[in-house]
C-alpha cells in the first residue's frame, strides 16, 4: 500500500433537510384562484344540465310557442349567470386561519358565518379529493369535532398541499392539547 491510498477525502456529509413549511397563523387566508375556477365550472354544470332538461320538457308542453322559446332562452342565460355570480362571491368571501385557539373559517357576505374549532375539540381530520378537485390540485379539509351538533367542519377549495399541512398542523396541536389535558 502506498501513502496515497490513505489520503482519500471522506465522503461529503448529506445536507440537512429543509425545515417543513409552516402554516401561517393569525392571518385570515383566502382560497386559491383555482378554487374560483372550479366553483364557476361547478355552478355552470349544476345549473345548466337540470335547467336545460326542465326547459326542454316545458317547451314540449307549451307546444313550442315563440314566447316560450324567448322565456326559455332568457332563463338559460340568467339562471346560470346568477349561479356563477353567487359561486364567485362565495369564493371571494371564504377565509380560514389557524391561531392559538384553533381553526377558524369565515364565509358569506349577507349571511355570514364564523366557525371556530378549538384544538382540544378536534377528534380527527380528513382530506378529501373528488375528480374535479384532483384535476385542479385542490382538496377539502374535514375537521371532525367532539359533540353532536355541527360535528364536522368542511372547507373545500384548498390547495392540496395546504390541506395536508393544515391537517398535520391541527393533528399535532390536538395531540399536544391531549397531552396537556392528561397531565
Amino acid at each position: 500500500m502506498t501513502g496515497s491510498d490513505f489520503d482519500a477525502t471522506p465522503p461529503p456529509l448529506p445536507e440537512p433537510a429543509p425545515p417543513a413549511p409552516q402554516v401561517e397563523t393569525d392571518v385570515w387566508q383566502p382560497l386559491p384562484v383555482r378554487a374560483r375556477t372550479l366553483a364557476t365550472i361547478s355552478a355552470l354544470v349544476g345549473t345548466l344540465v337540470p335547467l336545460a332538461i326542465a326547459l326542454g320538457v316545458g317547451l314540449i308542453a307549451a307546444d313550442r310557442q315563440s314566447l316560450s322559446f324567448a322565456i326559455a332562452g332568457a332563463l338559460l342565460l340568467l339562471i346560470p349567470a346568477w349561479a356563477v355570480f353567487i359561486a364567485r362571491r362565495r369564493w371571494l368571501r371564504t377565509r380560514w386561519r389557524i391561531d392559538d385557539d384553533g381553526f377558524g373559517v369565515r364565509r358569506g357576505h349577507l349571511w355570514r358565518s364564523d366557525v371556530r374549532v378549538p384544538g382540544n375539540r378536534v377528534q380527527h381530520l380528513d382530506v378529501r379529493r373528488g375528480p374535479l378537485e384532483r384535476a385542479f390540485g385542490l382538496a377539502t379539509l374535514i375537521v371532525h369535532t367532539a359533540g353532536t351538533r355541527n360535528s364536522a367542519l368542511a372547507l373545500s377549495g384548498l390547495d392540496f398541499e395546504e390541506a395536508e399541512r393544515l391537517r398535520d398542523t391541527l393533528a399535532a396541536r390536538a395531540a399536544r392539547d391531549d397531552d396537556h389535558d392528561d397531565a
